[in-house]
């Protein structure tokens, strides 16, 4: 197993059923409900230096989500151009999440899970096992679709174990 192999195995592995389609809606339903229930104060708190905020963490899964998206457009339609990877905490830095309101990145993030649901669920099953090659990488359209769950997930279990707790 390749470097890059194991690196997705370990967003995949967290998955909790084969039906990761009705995982994609389970967890943005948990990430909805978690936004839901903090104020604009938590939203600010990061649990440790140069560690991002709530809302800088919540913005990186809707620009994760965007360029995934494309990654999935793009393979699914037999695209065999390379595409670029992406460098998060750039992103992250040129966000200015933490100027904006916890119900802008809020609602952005349910339009582009709402999007990411309406592109997975619509393109055949034979699109979705096209191969292309993303950040250097050969991967399928499919199994960028399960990568945007098990990253939304594995955010999901650090906001649990580390970000929650510490709110005051």
């Amino acid at each position: 197993m390749t470097d890059f192999q194991k690196y997705i195995q370990r967003y995949l592995d967290l998955i909790p059923s084969e039906n990761w389609l009705e995982e994609l809606k389970n967890c943005e339903e948990k990430t909805t409900k978690i936004y839901s229930e903090i104020s604009e104060e938590q939203s600010l708190f990061a649990y440790a230096e140069r560690k991002w905020t709530l809302k800088e963490l919540l913005l990186h899964l809707s620009d994760t989500e965007r360029v995934f998206q494309y990654r999935i457009l793009a393979i699914a339609r037999g695209d065999q151009n390379e595409l670029p990877g992406f460098d998060e905490e750039l992103y992250a830095n040129q966000s200015f999440a933490n100027k904006r309101t916890l119900t802008s990145l809020l609602e952005e993030y349910q339009l582009i899970r709402r999007s990411s649901q309406i592109l997975l669920e619509t393109a055949s099953s034979s699109a979705l096992k096209n191969i292309g090659t993303a950040n250097g990488n050969r991967i399928s359209a499919e199994t960028i679709g399960k990568l945007i769950v098990g990253h939304n997930i594995h955010h999901l279990n650090i906001i649990q174990e580390r970000y929650l707790p510490n709110l005051h």
